[in-house]
């Protein structure tokens, strides 16, 4: 599935600002992400990277502009109130628990019952089947739902996160940083199932410092620097090198390459 033509965004923000007392985290920033694509948001550390995650997750309210959600303007209390409206967020931790199994993390707090919930009990075999196969139907071979997740590589735990939102309805998902602690191969392992989620039509926010990364898979890249949005573009209109040189300075990266070649002279 690919984006279609001008269709209503899944999630938007319009000249948005965050601030702390008197410091300016995010400063008219705009963003649009429509379903069934993905969207990179490139920065370096102190860019406002993980501001823009935490308005667009729920956890903080922008202090100026505009938040819309399938066109509707919205204003979060908290992450529960984005998860209600289809927005999940997959952080770098993966709040996954180590020692306990696959189908015990891919349920973590929404765990299917036999008979009401209130006095229900753990429906251990519907757990393990669904998870198989929700995790199947991305294109994820689990060999055992009961080995602990722990000893899973990076790469094949972030793809059980990605699994895991979208199963349970993400129509936005947002990925903080799913490949900064991977190595080539586990890189490409998410790289993969960010595109399938992409696939089944889900509006996917990669944020991320790598432009390799970002350009494999990226539809829209915007890049963050000290809190504004300082340069957009779309795949087609930018070839990696340009999306490089934008985002580490163009002409500052010149004027820095050659202070260090005078000094190595």
């Amino acid at each position: 599935m690919t984006a279609t033509q001008n269709p209503t965004p899944a999630l938007e923000l319009e000249g948005t600002g965050k601030t702390f007392g008197s410091v300016i985290a995010l400063r008219d920033v705009s963003l649009r992400v429509d379903p069934g694509s993905v969207t990179c948001v490139l920065g370096d550390n102190g860019a406002g990277k993980s501001t823009l995650i935490k308005i667009l997750s729920g956890v903080h309210r922008p202090t100026s502009g505009e938040f819309r959600v399938q066109g509707e303007p919205v204003s979060f209390s908290s992450p529960r109130d984005a998860l209600a409206r289809g927005i999940a967020t997959v952080f770098q931790d993966l709040a996954t628990v180590p020692l306990m199994s696959i189908w015990r993390n891919f349920f973590l707090g929404n765990e299917p019952v036999a008979g009401p919930r209130a006095a229900g009990f753990l429906s251990v075999s519907q757990a393990k089947e669904t998870t198989k196969s929700a995790l199947l139907e991305m294109g994820i071979d689990l060999r055992d739902p009961n080995q602990p997740i722990g000893t899973l590589s990076g790469g094949e735990r972030q793809a059980v996160a990605i699994a895991r939102a979208v199963h349970f309805g993400a129509k936005v998902l947002i990925l903080d940083e799913p490949t900064s602690a991977l190595g080539v191969r586990q890189s490409g392992i998410v790289l993969k199932y960010i595109l399938a989620a992409r696939e089944r039509g889900v509006a996917v926010v990669f944020i991320t410092h790598n432009p390799h990364h970002a350009f494999m898979v990226g539809d829209r890249f915007s890049l963050l620097n000290r809190g504004r949005m300082i340069a957009a573009f779309e795949r087609g209109n930018v070839e990696l090198e340009e999306l490089i040189s934008a985002m580490a300075g163009g002409a500052e990266l010149e004027s820095l390459a050659h202070e260090i070649s005078s000094i190595r002279r």
